[in-house]
């Protein structure tokens, strides 16, 4: 395409140079700079951009992007100034694909908790009535049913709008995403034109980032700020900031709930290891995942499918066939009937969700483990919290590593630990190594008893000084269970 084709709807300052030079190629990393590509210098929380402008041209870059009007000219070299380089980079990756997000019904999933598990759900539930959809999630992405892997929560907008692209050339009619507080403050997600909007929950987590609760809301809340008249936005009533994340959108408003009135509810009736059972209307009906958690999870679903016109019907007989995504409350027995639970929770909520739901199950005689540790480098207000809810709720703690990156465990054990009361206390195991955490829980489980592996889910790895190590929490628990 012209540079000057991928510049519409992109906010400029001004242009030096020739604007109908041919683009190969958009970057916004220098060292993937060919010839006659176009790199656009993003100012990053770690790196600038800006200072890699000439390394881009080095490599072959013809036009420059920048919010820097100081930057060094040279001859040949088209220079393009605009106010906010990020937001360009989605705008210039949409049209550098043919606006791919215009040519499917793309439907975003946000919220602290439960994102992952509704786009998975939602993706089952599409292919159960042979539609060809794609996915855009923490745990993969999937292309009708191609995977790919995913390597962040929401990716950066140049793949995003080639994976969408990609989706339609395959002749998806639907992309389902989760949409994370870092794509959206980050304008990854600026230019993308969603169909529908489903939002979660939203409870205290990447505070390092957002710095404030209040910030952290807004964030989310400018999501459907910007969903059009057309589009449908799809709220958790019974979160106190459902309501609010709608207020000043245009789009149709929808809302689901199971403590009140809402335009999409259920009622649980009933809790087990094996499902749960649930009504709607005058209908009763089991579902494969456990706890009322998920029973959201499915009533988003259920919620977005009536909204598009499914027979009702129809929805329930699939909703029963839905499964829970990858690491989100999986379920291992041993011959000896202990349970293990491998869940992603890294939040306070979640991990309380997590925790309430298995205790409705368990009976008095049965312990409940929780081995779990919190991610290095990221938000640490969360820590005795999640540490207070896992001595509250279960019998028996043992704190661990998680991703510790490049933060020592003891600081952030210091920061699980410190403020409990003596009786939490009493209750806590210090093991630093997640294997042989692993191991001591299964070694102190009973028959019967319950073990909750939490905050890495679906992960296949560990996060220590810059290596990602290969471990696996099931695989690890399977071992320590004797199940393999």
């Amino acid at each position: 395409m012209l540079a000057k084709e991928l510049l519409s709807r992109v906010d400029i300052i001004k242009i030096i140079g020739n604007p109908d030079l041919f683009v190969s190629k958009v970057v916004f990393d220098s060292r993937e700079a060919t010839s006659d590509s176009m790199f656009i210098a993003i100012s990053g929380n770690k790196l600038d951009g800006n200072q890699y402008i000439n390394d881009a041209i080095l490599n072959g870059s013809s036009v420059i992007v920048t919010e820097d009007i100081k930057v060094e000219i040279e001859p040949d070299i088209t220079y393009v100034y605009v106010k906010n380089s990020r937001k360009t980079l989605s705008t210039i990756a949409s049209n550098f694909y043919g606006n791919p997000s215009k040519k499917i019904n793309l439907v975003g999933v946000t919220g602290t908790n439960g994102k992952t598990t509704i786009v998975n759900l939602l993706y089952q539930f599409f292919v159960l009535n042979d539609i060809k959809v794609g996915m855009l999630s923490t745990i993969s992405n999937i292309i009708d049913n191609k995977i790919i892997a995913a390597t962040h929560t929401t990716a950066d907008p140049l793949q995003i709008n080639f994976l969408i692209n990609q989706m339609v050339e395959q002749g998806c009619r639907y992309c389902f995403m989760e949409v994370s507080s870092h794509a959206i403050d980050q304008y990854r997600i600026h230019d993308l034109d969603f169909n529908a909007g489903i939002f979660t929950n939203i409870t205290r987590d990447h505070l390092d980032y957002h710095k404030t609760f209040s910030n952290y809301i807004n964030v989310k809340k400018s999501f459907f700020d910007r969903l059009k008249k057309n589009a449908i936005s799809i709220v958790n009533k019974d979160d106190k900031n459902g309501l609010k994340m709608i207020e000043s959108s245009e789009s149709k408003k929808i809302t689901y709930s199971i403590k009140s009135s809402a335009n999409h509810t259920f009622n649980i009736l009933e809790y087990h290891f094996s499902g749960t059972l649930v009504k709607n209307c005058s209908t009763e009906f089991w579902i494969n995942l456990v706890g009322e958690f998920n029973v959201y999870n499915i009533l988003a679903v259920f919620s977005l499918a009536q909204e598009y016109g499914f027979n009702k019907e129809t929805i329930i007989k699939n909703l029963t066939l839905l499964k829970s995504a990858e690491g989100r409350f999986q379920l291992v027995r041993s011959k000896d009937s202990v349970t293990g639970i491998i869940d992603y929770a890294h939040t306070d909520d979640a991990l309380k969700n997590l925790l309430k739901t298995i205790n409705n199950i368990r009976n008095v005689n049965e312990e409940l483990i929780v081995v779990f540790g919190c991610g290095g480098e990221r938000d640490k207000s969360k820590r005795l919290l999640m540490t207070e809810v896992a001595c509250d709720l279960s019998s028996q703690v043992i704190l661990t590593s998680d991703n510790p990156r490049g933060e020592s465990l003891d600081s952030i054990i210091s920061d699980m630990t410190d403020g409990l009361d003596p009786l939490q206390k009493e209750k806590i195991l210090i093991i630093s190594d997640r294997k042989e955490a692993i191991n001591t829980a299964a070694r102190l489980a009973k028959s019967k008893d319950i073990i909750v592996l939490a905050g890495k889910g679906h992960e296949t790895y560990q996060e220590i000084n810059g290596n990602k190590i290969p471990f696996n929490d099931k695989n690890e628990l399977k071992k320590a269970l004797k199940i393999i």
